[in-house]
């Protein structure tokens, strides 16, 4: 994971200001043998009854249609959880201050943006990530856009 402020920052960026908007990040074995327990664990803790794999590359057919659906400042009424199992990704995240934390997601990275949290994802320059995706319910994440008057 690589993490940085893209607003003007007068300190570096760290774990704990994940921590104090209630992002929760862990690095994870790649083996599916050693990371699967490790999500039925977190599975079980939080009420997350859904699994599925997601894939995005440049090959994918719509790709740009559907990285536009996420590109906006959103937030979810569900946790958004992904372990990265290969690629890359990346989650700007709104903080405390209103300002913009960006999370660079890697392979092995496992992150669980809270509900009701505003941030957007984009794909790097690879345009490639495939990650697991962990659900309350069958019916997914549902964006909710941020309106001009919104405020954090």
């Amino acid at each position: 994971m690589r993490l940085h402020w893209l607003d003007s920052h007068t300190t570096p960026a760290r774990i704990e200001d994940l921590d104090r908007v209630g992002v929760r990040h862990e690095l994870l074995p790649a083996a599916p043998d050693a990371y699967q327990p490790l999500l039925d664990t977190l599975k079980a803790e939080r009420g997350y009854v859904e699994q599925d794999i997601v894939e995005l590359r440049p090959d994918t057919v719509g790709l740009d249609a559907i990285c536009a659906k996420f590109a906006d400042e959103h937030l979810h009424t569900d946790d958004e959880v992904r372990y990265v199992l290969e690629g890359e990704g990346i989650f700007d995240i709104r903080a405390h201050d209103d300002q913009w934390l960006r999370v660079t997601v890697e392979v092995g990275d496992l992150l669980v943006v809270p509900a009701n949290l505003h941030h957007r994802f984009f794909l790097t320059d690879r345009k490639h990530i495939r990650c697991v995706r962990l659900f309350k319910d069958s019916g997914g994440w549902v964006p909710h856009y941020r309106q001009p008057n919104d405020r954090v």
